[in-house]
C-alpha cells in the first residue's frame, strides 16, 4: 500500500508538471496573440479559443498516456490498448468498471481518478479565463475605435 501511495503521489506530480507546462505555453499564446493583433474577426477569436482548448486537451491525452505507461510498466495489464482504455475511463472519472486493476494496484485507480478530476478542473478554469480574455480583448479594441466625446 505504501508503494502505491508513493507511485500515485509521483504520478500526480508528473501530471501537474505536464499541465503546468501546457498552461504556461497556452497562456503565453493567448496573451501574445492579443498583444500583437488588432481586434480579430469573430471567427478568428473563436478559432483561437478552439486551438487553446485543443492544446489543453493534448495535455490531458499525454497525462492519460503517462498513467497507461505506468500500468504497463507495473504489468497491471497485458496490452497497452487495455491500459490506455482503463486509464482514459479512470482519468475522466467515467469508471465503467468493465476492466479493473488487481488488488495490489487498485489504490492507483483512485489516485488517477482524483488526479483527472483536478486536471479537468484546472483546464476548465483556463478555458473560462481564455474566453474572458477574448471578450476583454475585443471590447478593448472596440473602445479604441470608438471616438470619445
Amino acid at each position: 500500500m505504501h508503494f502505491e501511495i508513493i507511485i500515485g503521489g509521483a504520478m500526480i506530480v508528473i501530471t501537474t508538471v505536464i499541465q503546468g507546462v501546457f498552461t504556461m505555453v497556452g497562456v503565453e499564446y493567448m496573451r501574445d496573440y492579443a498583444d500583437r493583433h488588432n481586434e480579430p474577426a469573430l471567427i478568428w477569436s473563436t478559432l483561437r479559443l478552439a486551438v487553446f482548448v485543443l492544446w489543453l486537451f493534448l495535455a490531458t491525452i499525454i497525462e492519460v498516456w503517462v498513467w497507461a505507461v505506468l500500468y504497463i510498466s507495473l504489468d497491471a495489464f497485458d496490452s497497452f490498448e487495455t491500459a490506455l482504455y482503463f486509464s482514459t475511463v479512470t482519468f475522466t472519472t467515467l469508471g465503467f468498471g468493465d476492466i479493473v486493476l488487481e488488488d495490489k494496484w487498485r489504490l492507483l485507480s483512485s489516485f488517477e481518478a482524483a488526479n483527472g478530476l483536478l486536471m479537468f478542473g484546472w483546464s476548465t478554469a483556463l478555458v473560462f479565463v481564455g474566453v474572458q480574455w477574448t471578450f476583454e480583448n475585443r471590447a478593448q479594441h472596440r473602445r479604441k475605435r470608438t471616438p470619445h466625446n
